[in-house]
């Protein structure tokens, strides 16, 4: 019976119609593939260090001006600054850094290395909701007095590039850091206590020592209670970091950003947004080329009408009726994915070494982003292939 129906299929097939099929969609979903390989290879070039935090966000802080200070111009944001900013058409959510009211000193040691540091120091602490680390570690313990403490990923490099190398001291990577507890003393109100400080991240863009909300708020009730603090800071989570509209009110309030964060944060979304717009472009070709692939089948279909017509009619079901031609776009299918991942792969090989270049620290994921993406496209094209052929065979 499969024998006769490959006979009947390949005396009407035209190969000129599959070829196009089959080019149009491994131009297609190459594209698709690349972009979202190209996009989790890329995105960490902008976000690299800061997992742990809500990617579109701003710092706002006043500006502070020779005159501001001598006139003894505040450069804390009032609660009415803060509900103004809030009614903002940009801002999705706001939240206020929290500073330490109470003095905060730190030591770090190591005595098989012969390393002790220590410093006076702050804290900050913004609302949880902006912080993405897992709540198991961002969480202030009473019990083992340990503190969880996400620093600036600069303070770490002048140990190593400054002090650790004009003292030939060894230098010390994440991964060290993060296993070395600080000793931290909080002095206020009359009481001197000792704690542990965990490092559970490093950040580019935060210039501030980072604490749990839960733990500041304690912390100045019990440190410092008759003083409230008052934001210097706000993060503020946008829609789109690149309006213009977020420039221009800055602008006329006298706001600024931290370090060019605002500028970082616009790179990162015409980055998403071109990479949207190819892996559109990369879809709506392998829609067409869907629609050319049934369009053959259709076809094919409709010239051997007659000789399905009597193979029904003698006693053979539509299921092994329909399927050569089921495995003809499956067949089709599975050599398209293969054929995409090969190129996908030799692709972004040449890219990553021109990124690496500029990067040498860049840290890129394996191919199974492309590979995922494209599992899901076979199936799903797959799977309207068999039942559309499946449903012509049975109107026949």
């Amino acid at each position: 019976m499969n024998t006769l129906v490959w006979k009947l299929l390949r005396q009407h097939i035209s190969v000129s119609q599959l070829a196009g099929f089959f080019l149009a969609n491994l131009f297609g979903m190459t594209i698709v593939l690349l972009s979202v390989q190209f996009y989790k290879d890329v995105i960490p070039v902008f976000t690299e260090g800061d997992s742990f935090m809500k990617q579109d966000f701003i710092i706002a802080t006043k500006k502070i001006s020779t005159l501001g200070s001598l006139a003894g111009k505040s450069s804390t944001f009032t609660t009415e600054e803060i509900a103004e900013l809030k009614k903002q058409p940009f801002a999705k959510n706001i939240g206020a850094f929290t500073p330490s009211q109470f003095k905060v000193s730190a030591g770090l040691g190591m005595q098989e290395a012969g390393i002790h540091l220590s410093t006076d120091m702050f804290f900050e602490a913004v609302p949880d909701e902006f912080v993405d680390v897992k709540s198991d570690k961002w969480y202030f313990d009473r019990d083992t007095h340990t503190i969880p403490i996400i620093i600036p990923r600069n303070y770490l490099n002048l140990y190593n590039f400054g002090f650790a190398q004009s003292r030939s001291l060894p230098k010390l990577s994440e991964g060290v850091m993060s296993l070395i507890q600080m000793d931290i003393i909080i002095r206020g109100n009359g009481r001197v206590e000792q704690y542990k400080g965990n490092i559970v991240g490093f950040s580019n863009r935060l210039n501030t020592i980072l604490v749990p909300q839960a733990f500041m708020k304690w912390a100045n009730e019990n440190f410092a209670p008759n003083t409230t603090p008052q934001p210097a800071r706000l993060i503020v989570k946008v829609s789109n970091p690149a309006d213009a509209s977020i420039a221009g009110y800055f602008q006329e309030k006298g706001y600024e950003t931290e370090g060019g964060k605002l500028d970082a944060g616009k790179t990162t979304y015409f980055l998403r947004l071109i990479v949207g717009i190819v892996l559109s472009v990369g879809l709506f070709i392998s829609i067409l080329s869907f629609y050319i692939l049934m369009l053959s089948v259709f076809l094919l279909l409709q010239k051997n009408t007659t000789k399905l017509e009597s193979l029904l009619l003698i006693g053979y079901s539509p299921g092994r009726v329909a399927l050569p031609y089921q495995l003809l776009t499956v067949g089709l299918n599975i050599i398209v994915f293969v054929l995409s991942v090969g190129l996908v792969w030799w692709l972004r090989g040449y890219y990553l070494d021109n990124i690496r270049l500029l990067f040498p620290q860049l840290e890129t994921d394996t191919l199974w982003a492309s590979v995922g993406t494209g599992i899901l496209l076979f199936i799903s094209v797959s799977t309207i292939n068999i039942l559309t052929v499946k449903r012509k065979i049975l109107s026949i």
